[in-house]
């Protein structure tokens, strides 16, 4: 296959087939260089790390579970090295387009796969979310894309980051096809039952955004009120700071989940992979070299204190998504940077990223991004965040709800 768009690794054109039936027959899939395949070595974005690798013996089991639903694999994916941005712009192996959006990134870590399913090279792709990166290549590449509940599906044969925050996702164009994957992983469908009811609004994640982008999801905002009734206003950053260890100015609302986070799980990197980057000092591009020299510095007293802080904000998080409600925000603070964007420029759009992204990662919800708005030609997503174990019933809302709503842009006489 002749890869266009850059969105697969140097020799990423593997094929395997898939089984002779199955729900999956007949659709074509990517798989992120962080999921192992068969005869491969999985290079997690960085050619020193898969130069002192042996090929796997086996497919990871979420791969495997495709497999056997009867789906073909097309290639393996370009990832950002070690999983570990959300630009998508690899040192190494180059930045996939965007075809939603030329000339701007594609969103990362999962960009190759993102690419892959937005140039229509593949009908759906692997990717993983570990603190936006299904979510953010959703937005900027106008696809549907699921971060499920954390360890609801398998990571076995998957290079972890921070394996507490790790999560399977993958990509589709169509409601439909992401909702038809949901439920082969998950084996499983939607409880009719427990389908949302309420609807809850992050008012501090809009703030966030600009006004052409406010003003662009607000028409599907209000759909959602017409079919959940009127939304209950909520803030996602805690209103009592202290009961949960935060100091409220130092806080700084949702940049302070973004400053939790980012220690919490930078200690698990090290954790993690502090070792082997200290014996084998591999080539990393700058960002995720500067990245990775600030995750040496926090401290056991920085990290010890941020596990409480989680705990407690996850808490919180579960009292404040009831059964059969879902939160509305927005998927990214905007729509994708372009690609020769200055880089103090990107960092400080990282940073609200992170404000936004961060609240689903240390709670383990699951959320699920819709492109539903376009600002200035470019894709904008919108997002639905759900209680723990709500995957299926969010997959299956999205679909039904995504679907109504192309009917009735289809009757319309603009």
């Amino acid at each position: 296959m002749f890869d266009s768009l850059g969105a697969f690794v140097p020799g990423g054109n593997m094929t395997f087939e898939g089984a002779e039936k199955g729900p999956l027959k007949g659709f074509g899939f990517a798989v992120k260089d962080i999921y192992d395949l068969e005869g491969y070595v999985t290079g997690y974005g960085n050619p020193d790390w898969q130069s002192r690798r042996r090929p796997s013996k086996k497919h990871a089991a979420v791969v495997q579970k495709l497999l056997d639903a009867g789906a073909m694999i097309i290639g393996k994916t370009i990832t950002d090295e070690f999983a570990s941005s959300l630009d998508g712009q690899n040192y190494h192996y180059g930045t996939p387009a965007n075809p939603e959006a030329p000339g701007r990134i594609p969103g990362g870590s999962s960009s190759g796969s993102a690419s892959a399913v937005a140039g229509g090279l593949v009908d759906f792709a692997l990717g993983s979310d570990t603190g936006g990166s299904i979510r953010i290549p959703g937005s900027y590449c106008g696809l549907f894309g699921l971060r499920p509940t954390h360890d609801r599906i398998s990571k076995e044969g998957v290079l972890p980051l921070a394996d507490s925050f790790d999560t399977v996702g993958w990509f589709a164009r169509d409601a439909w096809l992401l909702n038809l994957v949901g439920e082969v992983l998950m084996d499983a469908k939607a409880d009719q039952e427990a389908m949302p009811e309420k609807l809850l609004v992050a008012v501090d994640a809009f703030d966030m955004l600009d006004e052409k982008s406010r003003a662009a999801l607000k028409p599907h905002l209000e759909r959602l009120e017409q079919r959940l009734g009127k939304a209950e206003y909520i803030t996602l950053n805690p209103e009592n700071y202290h009961a949960i260890g935060f100091d409220a100015q130092a806080s700084q609302g949702l940049q302070g989940l973004a400053t939790l986070f980012q220690i919490a799980q930078g200690r698990e990197v090290m954790d993690t992979h502090g070792a082997w980057l200290d014996r084998v000092k591999p080539k990393m591009g700058p960002e995720i070299q500067q990245r990775m020299d600030w995750r040496k510095t926090i401290t056991d007293e920085q990290a010890s204190d941020a596990l409480e802080k989680r705990a407690l904000f996850k808490a919180r998080m579960k009292a404040l998504i009831p059964n059969k409600s879902i939160v509305c925000l927005p998927s990214a603070p905007g729509i994708a940077p372009r690609i020769n964007e200055d880089p103090d420029v990107l960092n400080a759009h990282r940073s609200k990223i992170l404000s936004l992204t961060s609240a689903s990662g240390l709670a383990g919800n699951p959320q699920i991004t819709m492109p539903l708005a376009t600002v200035d030609g470019c894709p904008l997503g919108l997002s639905l965040m759900g209680p723990h174990g709500s995957d299926l019933e969010l997959l299956a809302f999205a679909e039904s709800f995504c679907s109504t709503e192309d009917e009735q842009q289809s009757l319309s006489p603009f």
